[in-house]
């Protein structure tokens, strides 16, 4: 079940609002055994497109909730250059992601918690900032940081407690 909030809790930005958005995509991903990522892809304030991971279900190494959001966009626009949209996701893009949104011209990035092990925008690698390529965005770290975070631990706390139930 796909939900949008369409509404705001008090005080709260319309990047927690979407980012909020995101998080919805993340637990469907979880729910389905796929490591929980969603990402949200908005444009004149309105939701654009909206995917989780799908690597497990589809054995698909490129299965990443914004790829797959990219394509739905890009789709829905009829062209790869997805000018005017913010990508919300709640894990900090890997270098297969950060480089789709370089290419598809996504002018920005906002982001729930870092990825210490496959971060690409901040973690271990600069690509959006990386002046040797042909676009940049602007980058926005840290949003909801430790709900997305803490969504990502339970979902591994959960699989580590089941294979200790399974021994």
């Amino acid at each position: 079940m796909r939900h949008s909030f369409g509404w705001r809790m008090p005080g709260e930005t319309d990047d927690e609002r979407f980012m909020r958005e995101a998080m919805v995509e993340a637990e469907l991903a979880g729910q389905a055994g796929d490591v929980p990522v969603g990402c949200v892809l908005v444009r004149d304030g309105a939701v654009l497109a909206r995917a989780h991971n799908h690597r497990q279900r589809s054995q698909d190494p490129t299965a990443h909730a914004e790829l797959l959001a990219i394509r739905e966009a890009a789709a829905k626009l009829g062209s790869f250059r997805l000018l005017g949209v913010t990508a919300y996701v709640t894990l900090e893009p890997c270098p297969m992601c950060a480089g789709a949104l370089v290419n598809a011209r996504v002018p920005r990035v906002v982001y729930g918690c870092d990825d210490p092990k496959a971060g690409a925008t901040r973690s271990l690698y600069n690509i959006g900032s990386d002046a040797r390529l042909n676009h940049r965005f602007e980058l926005l770290p840290g949003v909801l940081g430790a709900e997305c975070s803490a969504q990502l631990s339970a979902f591994f706390a959960r699989l580590r407690a089941e294979k200790k139930a399974d021994s």
